[in-house]
């Protein structure tokens, strides 16, 4: 029993391992056939018409380099002087200044290449014509990469470009394929190679790539539509956007011959760190998604959650973006939106009252008092007239008359300590004007007869008078 269980394992063992094996067999394989070719390639080279023409175009690149040191500066000094110029105009001479030199030995090699075919046999000018081909495409590539926004990807596609270019010209597409096809390894009944990787990766990064359009221009679609309120614009692309990019991912996966039903068991590994490690997260995106959809909040309103007052400036699936009156830009969770007080001072309309507190002194007339407050607050600029401006008293303090001005205004995204500066600063003005004072607290110390007031300590002049005084 223990012989055969030994023997199965072997065989298994060797099943699995023989794959791999017979992979490495023949990535050798294919590397020394191109091994081989690179060298009967170079050798080739050492012919009479190969080595003129490896010369040619060693004199071709020398030519382009001294027509670049002299044409760059005047050129160059040109565009300085074109004033008015579009920007993206601006742009494309600045990257064709800075591959001068490859232009240059573009025109160059081109022009030898139809002198040399007029006057002798195309063979030899072929070795020429290779290597303006190869600059010409690395030129139209270099340019057509500018159209890319993002450095990195703008780099990984020009090198991506560049290589597959290459190999296409020097018809060495069909040995680079099966070579990065041998590289691989087996998960399973997967076999996942460099090529599959690399086919991969090409396709998804097209349908990303054409997703992002799609939804670049139906978000400028969609946030230009008065009909739909600001939060459902920002649901209606996010949405789109889900979708997009989740369709580009796995119509990619499908393309390159991935078997979907794989990520069966990924998604349960993911639906288990959700519930374990990814609570708060997942709370964050199911509130942005309620706060979407109850419309209680949208990007342009005014809003104070706790310390913090400002205005919406995005709605994220994470977090909000709320911007203050100071210029600092505060990342509230959207959990905290949901299960805590906000208070938004523009949900069904952009009117905020506001009230500010003042006391005046007993022996002024209240009915004058309250008459120069609201004339004081309707002279403010932000203050609105049509709405009611109204002064109440609210109690008799201990120094002065207690009072309540309420007035409205509706522009709360312009601040509110501003306002309320301008306000008062009217009362001031008006009360000055009109003999009203505002008092503050006194306290009278009345010395009773016979008693003596003793200090500790060091004591003021005044004080020591005053005591003396009381004494006698």
């Amino acid at each position: 029993m223990g012989d055969i269980l030994d023997q199965e394992i072997t065989t298994d063992t060797s099943s699995v391992a023989e794959p791999a094996q017979q992979a490495a067999r023949d990535a050798v394989q294919i590397s020394q056939g191109l091994w081989a070719e690179t060298v009967e390639f170079l050798g080739s080279l050492l012919r009479p018409w190969n080595a003129y023409q490896v010369l040619i175009i060693v004199a071709l690149l020398i030519a382009s380099h001294i027509a670049c040191k002299i044409l760059g500066p005047k050129i160059y000094d040109w565009m300085r002087s074109r004033e008015g110029w579009p920007m993206w105009r601006m742009r494309y001479m600045i990257v064709a200044h800075k591959r001068l030199r490859l232009i240059l030995f573009v025109i160059i090699s081109w022009v030898t290449v139809w002198i040399m075919r007029e006057v002798t046999w195309p063979s030899r000018s072929y070795l020429i014509g290779v290597a303006a081909n190869l600059s010409t495409a690395w030129l139209i590539i270099a340019f057509a990469a500018r159209l890319i926004s993002n450095q990195a990807l703008r780099t990984i596609v020009r090198l991506g470009a560049w290589i597959w270019v290459t190999l296409q010209i020097l018809n060495l597409t069909a040995e680079a394929e099966e070579l990065l096809d041998s590289i691989a390894i087996h998960l399973g009944d997967m076999r996942i190679s460099v090529w599959l990787v690399v086919q991969g990766g090409l396709i998804i990064g097209v349908l990303f790539f054409a997703a992002r359009f799609v939804s670049s221009a139906a978000s400028t679609r969609i946030q230009g539509n008065s009909e739909l309120s600001p939060s459902m614009r920002v649901l209606t692309v996010k949405f789109l956007q889900l979708v997009l990019y989740g369709s580009a991912f796995f119509i990619g996966l499908k393309a390159v011959g991935v078997d979907l039903t794989g990520l069966a068991v990924l998604s349960g590994a993911i639906g288990v760190g959700l519930g374990f490690g990814l609570q708060k997260v997942v709370s964050n995106l199911v509130s942005g998604v309620i706060i979407l959809l109850d419309k209680s909040i949208k990007p342009g309103d005014v809003i104070s959650i706790g310390d913090t007052f400002g205005w919406i400036n995005s709605l994220g699936a994470r977090y909000v973006s709320i911007t203050t009156r100071d210029g600092r830009e505060y990342l509230i969770p959207n959990e905290d939106l949901i299960t805590g007080q906000v208070v938004n001072w523009s949900h069904s309309n952009d009117f905020v009252r506001i009230d500010l507190n003042f006391g005046t002194s007993y022996g002024d007339d209240p009915h004058l008092v309250r008459k120069v407050a609201i004339g004081a607050a309707k002279s403010v600029k932000r203050v609105l007239d049509h709405k009611d401006t109204v002064c109440h008293i609210t109690g008799f303090g201990d120094s002065s008359v207690d009072y309540v001005l309420r007035f409205w205004i509706e522009d709360p995204t312009e601040g509110l300590a501003n306002i309320k500066g301008n306000v008062y600063l009217a009362l001031w003005d008006a009360f000055q004007e009109h003999g009203v004072s505002i008092p503050f607290p006194q306290r009278e110390v009345k010395v009773l007869d016979g008693s003596v007031l003793r200090t500790e300590g060091k004591a003021s002049a005044a004080v020591k008078a005053a005591a003396a005084k009381a004494s006698d």
